[in-house]
């Protein structure tokens, strides 16, 4: 069981300096030492400055060590974990098959390789990218969408919630499609090109064009240094390096997290006008139930 510490470090992770990553870093390996530690070793330890994990753990709320380590003390108590020590939460981190492992150990295996990949991509999302996005979205004239093979899955997925919530969005199945409509968009308009490898040239092409149009892109990938972000006014990676035979096959996960992430915030950023939308909606998908039919 994750303490509310962890959850703090880890969701403000991406807005930290490298330096101070690198504190946040130990202390997330060390949780359970970190009370025995003045900051001066701490600061030693994790290869760091004194004032620089005081600047971290300011820039996460705390009014400076003293107050951390009381939080951290009285929350390790509480909870007695020693999740952090025993490395079970680290154990299937990058899990690949094993032809010799036994069928029923998979979905653990699995959900243990999972959590830790939604952990990584809310470490590498900063707030700043995120109000970005949202932003970015609200205010275009149109959305487009592009994505290909395990990608599309999720293309759909921001399509229907876009949708849901009463944006002006298309999404092409036909590559060709996607390339001819990135073509045609505007500096007033978006575009969201999703591949988890960031080099699916289908979706790279699509990205490329619809930035030499003049407008606003978005890539969500999981590589930094992938072509994909050459082509990116706002890059969102999850940085998980799962790979399983040539394929991602863990890449759908992060990329919905991303996708439900970027819902909700649309949602927050104006509640009632998007409510409305939402039950606009709900009045639509009701009169299409089964139910309503054998009622009639």
């Amino acid at each position: 069981m994750k303490i509310n510490i962890t959850k703090l470090i880890e969701s403000g992770y991406a807005d930290l300096r490298p330096s101070e990553k690198l504190a946040a870093d130990y202390i997330l390996d060390h949780l359970e030492q970190i009370p025995d530690l003045p900051i001066d070793r701490l600061a030693k330890k994790a290869g760091v400055s004194q004032p620089t994990v005081l600047r971290m753990l300011k820039a996460l709320g705390y009014k400076g060590y003293k107050d951390f380590r009381y939080h951290l003390v009285a929350e390790l108590a509480k909870s007695g974990d020693k999740a952090q020590d025993d490395g079970q939460t680290q154990l299937m981190y990058g899990y690949t098959l094993d032809k010799k492992e036994g069928l029923e150990e998979i979905p653990v295996n699995i959900t243990m390789t999972t959590e830790r990949m939604l952990e990584e991509t809310l470490k590498n999302f900063p707030g700043k990218t995120y109000r970005k996005v949202i932003e970015a979205l609200k205010a275009a004239r149109l959305i487009d969408i592009y994505g290909v093979e395990n990608s599309e899955v999720t293309a759909v997925d921001l399509l229907t919630k876009l949708l849901y919530l009463g944006l002006p969005c298309r999404h092409f199945t036909d590559c060709y499609l996607q390339q001819i409509a990135a073509g045609r968009l505007t500096d007033q308009d978006v575009a969201v090109g999703i591949s988890y490898s960031g080099e699916s040239k289908d979706t790279v092409d699509a990205m490329r064009a619809a930035k030499r149009s003049g407008a606003c892109t978005i890539a969500i990938t999981n590589f930094k240094d992938s072509t994909i972000g050459k082509y990116a006014d706002i890059l969102i990676c999850t940085s998980q390096d799962q790979h399983f035979y040539g394929n991602a096959i863990f890449s759908r996960s992060t990329q919905i997290l991303i996708v439900d992430m970027i819902y909700m915030g649309l949602i927050s950023s104006d509640y009632e006008h998007y409510v409305e939308q939402l039950n606009k909606c709900e009045k639509v998908v009701r009169d299409k139930a089964y139910e309503h039919y054998r009622k009639r």
